[in-house]
């Protein structure tokens, strides 16, 4: 075999491979991909005291992905930077940022992972997982309402409670009487950008 004939050959099997890649490039998704928009989103939080403590978050990110196209698939994920807390009072945001409570210093995030999604109406959903506060991961289940379902776009509206002192949380704000029990909404607003549609439970 001669140099020119082995180049030639060498060069239909290399374009072959590009055109394979280009394919394979332009096949549409096998699942649906959804982007969620903080801009249009909240993450909220509230615990009943004698002064009311209500506040926001306003650095976080959150994904929802899919292995399949059933909705039962999904993987919720939120990481949340601690230190952007707002409460509206500096005293206040001071103090859940401290070592008492949130210990952003040591822990700078608060995540929440969903390790199995069950479908438990129409437009319901648990999201059971594994949530971390404070350096604390114990599982936690949030659950959801779905907006929107079969559009394309919508929003997840999520609930989810715990108790601050399993989580180490044991002190208290000076002249504030807090509860344990602390409650947690999300209010995600996503929609799909590629994929095909998400298929629920009937």
């Amino acid at each position: 075999m001669n140099s020119y004939t082995k180049y030639f050959r060498f060069g239909l099997v290399l374009l072959f491979l590009l055109l394979s890649c280009a394919g394979r490039a332009q096949t549409p998704s096998t699942v649906p991909v959804f982007k969620i928009t903080p801009v249009k989103s909240t993450i909220k939080f509230g615990v009943k005291a004698s002064v009311p403590i209500e506040g926001v978050f306003d650095k976080w990110d959150a994904t929802l992905t899919f292995t399949s196209p059933e909705a039962e698939s999904a993987v919720l994920d939120v990481k949340i930077e601690a230190s952007s807390v707002d409460t509206g009072s500096g005293m206040k945001n001071n103090k859940l940022k401290s070592d008492d409570f949130f210990d952003v210093q040591k822990n700078p995030y608060i995540t929440f992972h969903s390790s199995k999604i069950v479908q438990t109406g129409p437009t319901t959903f648990d999201a059971q997982g594994t949530f971390t506060i404070r350096g604390v991961t114990k599982p936690e289940t949030l659950h959801v309402g779905l907006v929107g379902k079969g559009t394309g776009s919508g929003t997840i509206n999520g609930t989810m409670a715990f108790d601050r002192k399993e989580y180490g949380m044991t002190s208290g704000i000076p002249f504030i009487k807090i509860a344990d029990r602390v409650e947690v909404t999300v209010d995600l607003k996503g929609e799909r950008v590629a994929g095909p549609p998400v298929v629920f439970k009937q």
